[in-house]
């Protein structure tokens, strides 16, 4: 069992530094209850980091990457960064890392809380005890495809879409082997129809399925399974598919949760290195008000002691705190509805409460 463990803490930019904040104080919590060395250490990404080294993705930063056994990321980007060239712009810097840490798997677990039915859009008995996961391959696809760029007159605009087989068969690897894990249901989305890249897709999945017999393979079209996660979404069990449709349809799905403040992500490569984060973004609008919800980041923090760590015990742990803060009925402001609600602080200081009470480490 690990109990040394260096983690690299990236703020980045809007409400990154307050949800950051938060989860960093679950983890000096976390780490006295279970005697745990856990060193932190700070890095600069994302705009900040444009601002102080003019590269969203600088050297320093890389080589703390480079001794550390995680990281956690809070949010990039911002309106002020809209105009910078395509390599200056934060987002880059997020394309970037992914590459060069080799992050191909990308987890979206989508749970529904059921302190929060009533605030999903979706009716409540589709929604309750729902547990799907979105599986998204990370580092290759329309966001990574070359070439893309502008014609001379900027008139004319083109991107790549490009998957190989091996590409497919190792993303697809692990959604398959989740499956084996859960109901043995995996659900492949592409756009078969349509796209040749997709035809290889759905090749390939058919192909490698020949390996994992006791599972129950379904393909759906993209347009169809967004449609079907508002409609039906308890169908889904595991959900694999390529990068684009994976970021859209996990954004979609945050409905279900009732805010996207709510989702956690890791992004991991084969040697289960990861890169913890919210999916949402650094809502520039909201901050400094103290109002962002950090249950996102805090639960990416669970997700970092599960696969880095392996230690479920301890995802166990702060999910079942968060479940106990929601059922006292402690609501953020994007789920509350109304006036009142507690703040981005108070709601760390909550989950804290709860998971020095010793009753929020039995599984709920």
């Amino acid at each position: 069992m690990i109990n040394k463990m260096k983690i690299l803490i990236l703020p980045g930019d809007g409400v990154g530094p307050e949800v950051t904040n938060e989860a960093v104080k679950v983890i000096h919590v976390i780490s006295d209850i279970y005697s745990l060395k856990i060193e932190l250490e700070y890095g600069v990404f994302g705009g900040v980091a444009v601002d102080k080294c003019n590269d969203p993705f600088p050297n320093e930063t890389k080589e703390k990457i480079s001794n550390c056994d995680a990281v956690l990321l809070g949010a990039v980007g911002g309106p002020q960064y809209d105009n910078l060239q395509k390599n200056k712009k934060p987002e880059s810097g997020l394309l970037s890392l992914r590459k060069q840490l080799n992050l191909f798997i990308n987890i979206r677990p989508i749970i529904s809380f059921g302190e929060l039915i009533n605030s999903s859009t979706i009716k409540s008995e589709y929604i309750n005890n729902l547990d799907i996961v979105i599986i998204r391959e990370l580092i290759s696809g329309l966001y990574f495809g070359e070439p893309r760029g502008f014609n001379n007159d900027q008139s004319e605009a083109f991107n790549t879409m490009r998957y190989s087989e091996s590409e497919v068969i190792r993303i697809c690897d692990y959604a398959f082997k989740l499956s084996q894990t859960r109901t043995k249901k995996l659900c492949s989305v592409d756009k078969a129809n349509v796209l040749e890249v997709s035809q290889l897709w759905r090749a390939s999945v058919n192909k490698l399925s020949k390996k994992f017999s006791d599972v129950k393979l379904n393909h759906m079209y993209v347009d169809n399974a967004a449609m079907q996660l508002v409609q039906n979404p308890k169908q889904f069990d595991v959900i694999v598919t390529e990068n684009l449709f994976g970021d859209i349809l996990s954004d979609l799905a945050s409905v279900l949760t009732g805010s996207i403040g709510m989702l956690p992500s890791a992004s991991l490569n084969e040697d289960n290195f990861g890169v913890y984060e919210p999916i949402h973004g650094s809502a520039p609008d909201i901050v400094n008000k103290n109002i962002v919800n950090p249950i996102a980041t805090i639960l990416s923090v669970a997700m970092l002691f599960q696969h880095t760590f392996n230690r479920l015990d301890i995802y166990d742990h702060i999910l079942n705190s968060v479940k106990l803060v929601l059922k006292d009925g402690k609501l953020t402001k994007d789920l509350s509805g109304d006036n009142k609600y507690v703040s981005t602080s108070d709601m760390g200081n909550l989950i804290i409460e709860k998971l020095k009470d010793k009753s929020s480490a039995k599984k709920i």
